[in-house]
């Protein structure tokens, strides 16, 4: 009764059957190494890879992934170079306050009032702090306060995230939250106690790699099948690959949904909907694509990717 929702599955059948073609279709010099990386969401399976020692064990000179893309149509490859996905940042702020009886507030002091105000205030950091040339989302995204009605609490938890492309910006963004939270907090007699936790870096492609990756797309679908993907503020765990290794993160278009068969469910075919669905017309494209990468790369005699 549970699914991920993602396409997870269709990736890996994508990468066996490039696997199936390259075995009995030698057409490169080199090396090719196929990865099958557990937990990438959440579980930050790259991360825990490459702290397994998958480069030292592996003489990978490049790579490359690829996720489905609801919302393209089918098909179409959505690439570029630099900046492609935010990174993700999480963050916990409890504020600590003396807990009294509802009908007595000037007993207490009041986390859930400081708590309202938090958020005002963190949200100023975007508006006033960030330069308008930079991408940074502020949100908060929970507050937990108190029990019952008549009483309030001695504090208030208030949780979020945080997403954007530059490890400076993001460097600034914690220390004013830390600042405001801190500060605000003492404002009211409540002490603030902040925790920030940095997920996943922003995943960002080099130049080269996407540009070959590019190529191979045009050459095997045509100028028409192939765009500029428009950075999203979603993440994505191959950063850390791309962080030790170059190499090009891109999108294949899922479609719409009409490959969907009838009755399984209306609403849109979003990552992580309920109705969403791999279309598996993506797993001869997806294939294909790597075989020609592979073929692009390695036919000349030879790097390991």
């Amino acid at each position: 009764g549970k699914m991920h929702a993602c396409g997870h599955d269709g990736h890996t059948a994508t990468l066996l059957c490039a696997a199936d073609y390259l075995s009995k279709n030698r057409n490169f010099a080199g090396t090719v190494y196929l990865i099958f990386q557990p937990a990438e969401e959440g579980g930050a399976g790259a991360k825990a890879m490459i702290k397994d020692g998958l480069f030292e064990r592996f003489s990978i000179n490049e790579i490359y992934g690829y996720h489905n893309w609801p919302g393209y149509e089918q098909g179409l490859v959505g690439i570029i170079g630099g900046a492609m996905m935010a990174s993700a940042s999480e963050f916990k702020i409890k504020v600590v306050g003396k807990g009294t009886h509802a009908a007595m507030p000037h007993l207490g002091a009041d986390p859930l009032l400081v708590a309202c105000q938090l958020v005002q205030g963190l949200q100023s950091i975007v508006a006033r702090n960030v330069s308008p040339l930079e991408s940074v989302v502020l949100s908060v995204t929970k507050i937990h306060c108190g029990e019952a009605t008549n009483i309030i609490a001695d504090d208030c938890m208030v949780e979020g995230t945080v997403r954007c492309f530059s490890e400076e910006v993001l460097q600034m963004v914690e220390k004013r939250m830390a600042k405001i939270s801190h500060d605000m907090c003492a404002a009211f007699n409540c002490e603030g106690q902040f925790e920030f936790k940095r997920s996943y870096p922003a995943t960002i492609n080099h130049a080269a790699q996407a540009q070959c990756m590019r190529q191979v797309a045009i050459d095997l679908l045509g100028q028409d099948q192939v765009v500029d993907f428009t950075p999203t503020m979603g993440s994505e765990d191959f950063s850390f690959f791309l962080q030790e290794k170059p190499g090009c993160y891109f999108a294949l278009g899922n479609g719409d949904g009409d490959h969907r068969d009838r009755g399984h469910g209306l609403g849109p075919c979003n990552l992580h909907n309920p109705s969403y669905d791999f279309n598996d017309a993506l797993i001869p494209i997806g294939a294909s694509l790597w075989v020609k990468l592979v073929e692009a790369r390695l036919g000349q005699g030879g790097i390991a990717v």
